[in-house]
């Protein structure tokens, strides 16, 4: 799981330059498994600018510490679950490397955060073929 945190905490600004406390791309509360012990904890999470951050309250201030950050490049895929850890309304995000689990409150918010977080990850994928300045013609 350390890649999903990559670039964390450097340079001296631990939000990375997102202002994830107001007019998130979305939020709520999501229960993901933790990283080490297993158990499922309940925490609250904002989308915003290709980033997911998550925190243990959803009194989010800019004083506010994320508990864990997905950075959206690094996703691969998000897509339901509930076959896969046998719980309703489960869905996993995956990188190349890893997949992290999550259980929504209801149906409807997992549907809600799969279509936000798809539209981020295609938003920020055309956002890198825009920038690629590379020439591949045959010269």
């Amino acid at each position: 799981m350390a890649s999903w945190f990559k670039g964390w905490g450097s340079g001296g600004n631990p939000n990375g330059g997102v202002e994830f406390w107001h007019t998130p791309d979305r939020c709520g509360w999501l229960d993901k498994q933790g990283e080490y012990i297993k158990t499922w904890r309940r925490r609250w999470f904002v989308l915003k600018q290709g980033k997911i951050f998550w925190f243990k309250s959803e009194v989010v201030t800019p004083d506010a510490v994320p508990r864990g950050v997905i950075d959206v490049n690094k996703c691969l895929s998000i897509k339901g679950a509930e076959d896969t850890i046998n719980k309703p309304f489960a869905f996993e995000i995956s990188t190349q490397t890893e997949s992290m689990f999550f259980i929504a409150q209801n149906e409807k918010d997992k549907e809600d955060w799969i279509n936000a977080v798809g539209r981020a990850i295609v938003k920020h994928s055309r956002s890198l073929l825009e920038n690629d300045q590379g020439d591949y013609t045959n010269n």
